[in-house]
Parts: structure tokens; sequence; C-alpha cells
């Protein structure tokens, strides 16, 4: 049986300049909720950029897409460092995401697995590797360094099939080969294994 889940939410921005270490550097991780529908075609979601093409976008970097499930654990670390109170609750989108999922998170999603929304297909291509940028949109200096040590990178995605996606559609997966996991790549490349 297909493994299944939900899109809660749609996030996109337009790459912007952000001051990190006093220079200006241009990025869109700032992604924000969109209402409706929004076109998916093959460099990604309609109204949405990536600043650095070498490691963001592109045919196999379209779309990222972050399991919800792990908004507690990033909501209890900004308090502890002191960059946000205890009941101050991450919106959608906060941790660079195109897509914030519910019901499947690394573990369970495989390179060439194809996620099916009502009007689009989109297949897994690889996990995000965090960067200093990460680091400043969380608001402090090891985000980067325990999105490593927890493997909870989420993923990218190439679009199988163009289409519409819309917050509160329902997926399920579609099994690929199922020979490379996405937390087993991203811990051979981040030196976890």
């Amino acid at each position: 049986m297909a493994r299944s889940g939900r899109l809660l939410s749609v996030n996109v921005a337009r790459a912007t300049a952000l001051t990190i270490r006093d220079r200006d550097v241009m990025t869109a991780i700032a992604k924000r909720p969109v209402d409706g529908a929004r076109a998916v075609a093959l460099l990604g979601i309609e109204g949405d950029e990536q600043a650095d093409l070498t490691v963001h976008g592109g045919p196999s970097k379209a779309v990222y897409a972050y399991p919800s499930e792990h908004y507690p654990f990033w909501q209890t670390v900004r308090a502890q460092a002191g960059v946000a109170s205890w009941d101050e609750a991450l919106g959608p989108g906060a941790l660079g995401e195109n897509l914030t999922l519910a019901g499947v998170v690394e573990s369970d999603v495989f390179i060439g697995d194809v996620l099916r929304f009502p009007d689009c297909a989109l297949a897994v291509s690889g996990p995000r590797f965090p960067c200093f940028k990460f680091n400043a949109v969380m608001g402090f200096a090891h985000a980067a360094k325990l999105m490593v040590q927890s493997g909870w990178c989420g993923w990218y995605f190439s679009v199988r099939e163009a289409g519409t996606i819309a917050a509160g559609e329902s997926f399920t997966i579609d099994p690929g080969p199922r020979e490379v996991g996405i937390v087993e790549l991203f811990r051979a490349r981040t030196g976890r294994a």
C-alpha cells in the first residue's frame, strides 16, 4: 500500500539581500505561505526564486520539502538558544521549504520516489544540505550543525509532471527503486554515516 500524507502549506519567496556577518548576501530562504493553487513547472513553483543556483534550484532541485513533524524541535532549540520565546511558533516556510508536509519524514523517502498530488507529481532527487544562511534565519550559529546531527534535512524534488499544487491537498508516495534513502545519502555526504 502506498504511503500518504498531507500538504500543510505552499511557501515561496523572492530573492532579497540579507545582512550576514556584515555583508549583504542574496537569498530566498525566507519563504512565506501563499493561498490558492500555484503552478508547478520544471524549475519550481510560481512566485518562488532561488538566489544561489549552484546549491538550490535547477531541474533537480526545483522544489524543497520539509516535514512539519520536526518543527517542535526547531522551536525548542531556538528558545534554548535565546533567540525566540518558548511559546513562539515557527510559521510554515521558516526552514526555507516550499512545501511543509505532514505524514512523511526523511526515513520514509528514497531517491526516485514520486509524491503524487492531485494535479502534479514530484520525484525525490536528494537531501538538502544546510549553509550559513540557515544559521542566519534560525538566529543562532549552530543551527546547520544541529540539522546535520539530527539528519532532519528535508529533501528536494524534480518536477515529474507539471501542474498545480495547493495547501490542504493529500499526496501518495509511489516508491521508486528504494536503493538510496534520503537519510543515508545525507549522512554519507556530511560525514555522519
